[in-house]
């Protein structure tokens, strides 16, 4: 394995994850909430975890304790190997790493990388909220449990450098506010959600809708970055409508649903923010789009502009939404991307360095993803590996 990079510069990486302790959901759970919400259990010899009283699949192995290396599906991700058999692809597991759990063993490893900071989101987290949309209290008590143990094992902004997400979710608007209210009493500095509508039970809406207001005026107030992370969208349940099962487990979909849950739920989302007026309502809000990839963007544009040309009138203040998208939304692109044409789609100071470590499908070494920034000048270059998420991790000005 090649060490780190040398730029001239530390980086920051808008896109690193911890692998969750064991008790990340239960160690604060209100006892009252066990049932509808996260246990483990013995089956069949096995450890499965249960969410909301059923076997949760999004992750196959969430225990974590072996996981794989960092990096081992590189080469699946660039189409130089195939994977038709997932887990040879995975390769040999490693017994887990004291830095994917430890705060201060991540930041020694950080030292090497030549990371000056970081956004660290869940490996599990991101999956959760899917399996319990049919019951909003139990899906906050669990969120808020877990925003609790974050706290406790890697804190919001740890040495000021590590700045954890807390999961939210807009499943009860008014329970949303009041947890948003409480991490950001705590320190938070960049929040996460799922892309996808909000599925409450009384049906989906968009997170652009008026109900949801309050939640991002306090964060604007607050001037904090709204990260959309990939994870369970739900979008399975539109597989359904074509013979496919609405299921999700991480690497294991159908090409069907490779491509009907891959890039569109992010794309729907930001499409729904500026078109039902987040941006026009709160001018000061920041989204980031994270492990999406970038691909979505341009056709996205295209469409944004092309409808907008026809009936300008139809978005919040008639404003060109691609102008709105360029000034509100950041996005980090898979190494494997176009990232010279997202650069001048949105400009390079909207492009975000994500490694993905140290999950397998990321890279083995954070810095090396500048070889793969073609034809960037070194101004492009710091900023994409570093300035523009390290503004992110501030207050907006």
């Amino acid at each position: 394995m090649s060490g780190a990079v040398d730029l001239g510069f530390d980086v920051f990486d808008a896109d690193n994850h911890y692998y969750e302790a064991v008790d990340a959901f239960t160690r604060h759970i209100d006892p009252s909430m066990r049932k509808r919400t996260m246990q483990w259990a013995e089956i069949d010899g096995r450890t499965r975890l249960l969410v909301g009283g059923k076997v949760n699949r999004f992750i196959p192995n969430p225990g974590f304790d072996p996981v794989a290396r960092p990096g081992a599906l590189d080469d699946y991700f660039r189409g130089r190997s195939a994977g038709d058999d997932i887990r040879s692809a995975f390769g040999e597991l490693d017994p887990i790493n004291p830095a994917y759990r430890d705060r201060d063993a991540r930041l020694e490893v950080m030292d090497r990388q030549r990371i000056q900071g970081c956004f660290i989101f869940p490996t599990l987290g991101v999956g959760m909220e899917e399996a319990l949309i049919g019951d909003p209290e139990a899906a906050h008590a669990a969120f808020g449990a877990f925003n609790r143990w974050l706290e406790d094992d890697w804190g919001y902004a740890y040495a000021g450098r590590i700045f954890a997400a807390p999961m939210l979710s807009l499943l009860d608007p008014d329970l949303a506010v009041a947890e948003l209210d409480r991490v950001l009493a705590n320190g938070a500095r960049v929040i996460v959600m799922r892309a996808g509508p909000v599925m409450a039970p009384t049906g989906g809406r968009s997170p652009g809708d008026p109900l949801y207001d309050p939640f991002w005026a306090r964060a604007v107030e607050a001037g904090i970055t709204v990260a959309y992370h990939s994870g369970e969208s739900g979008y399975g349940r539109y597989a359904v409508d074509w013979g496919e099962s609405a299921e999700m487990e991480a690497f294991r979909r159908s090409p069907f649903k490779a491509i009907t849950a891959g890039d569109r739920p992010i794309a729907d989302t930001m499409t729904a923010l500026v078109s039902h007026g987040v941006f026009h309502r709160h001018p000061g809000a920041r989204v980031a789009t994270i492990e999406s990839g970038s691909e979505w963007v341009g056709p996205l544009l295209k469409k944004l502009a092309k409808i907008h040309a026809q009936t300008p009138s139809s978005f919040p203040g008639g404003e060109d939404p691609v102008e709105v998208f360029r000034r509100h939304i950041w996005v980090a692109p898979y190494y494997e991307d176009d990232i010279r044409g997202l650069a001048d789609a949105l400009g390079a100071n909207r492009v975000l360095f994500g490694s993905d470590w140290p999950h397998a499908e990321g890279l083995a070494e954070p810095t090396t993803f500048v070889e793969d920034l073609h034809g960037f000048s070194n101004e492009e270059i710091r900023a994409i590996m570093r300035d523009n998420a390290l503004a992110l991790s501030g207050p907006a000005i």
